[in-house]
């Protein structure tokens, strides 16, 4: 399965659940950075990630957002989402503690739930990505 240009991916788990393991993946995955290179956006908010090969030549960007230190509709608006999400490159927006997320998209959205499974296992719930 392939994410498609634009995408919004809502992240959400507990602590620890591998919200930005799996972030740091998928944004490697998309070519918009090493693995190494993708840390938590826990204290800047947002993170954004260079240009990813999107079709017919066009270029995408990658934002990673975490939301756990957000505490209402200001915090919200003033940390760029919405900008985000009015690109008019396709983007891919990487949101964790996605449920803090009330901003509305008509872009393609894919909801993972993250849940501990006992010791280093996970049990991920996916949904909004065709094959």
């Amino acid at each position: 399965a392939r994410i498609p240009l634009p995408a919004l991916v809502l992240l959400k788990g507990d602590l620890g659940a591998g919200k930005t393991t799996l972030a740091k993946g998928l944004i490697a995955g998309l070519g918009a950075a090493r693995e190494e290179e993708v840390t938590s956006p826990t204290f800047t908010l947002v993170h954004v990630f260079g240009d990813v090969g999107a079709k017919n030549g066009a270029r995408a960007k990658v934002y990673h957002a975490d939301l756990y230190r957000i505490e209402g509709e200001h915090d919200l608006a003033s940390i760029g989402l919405e900008d985000a999400l009015a690109e008019t490159a396709p983007c891919v927006v990487i949101v964790e503690w996605s449920e803090r997320l009330t901003l509305r998209s008509s872009w393609p959205v894919i909801r993972i739930e993250l849940e501990h499974a006992g010791g280093d296992r996970r049990r991920i719930a996916l949904q909004g990505l065709e094959s």
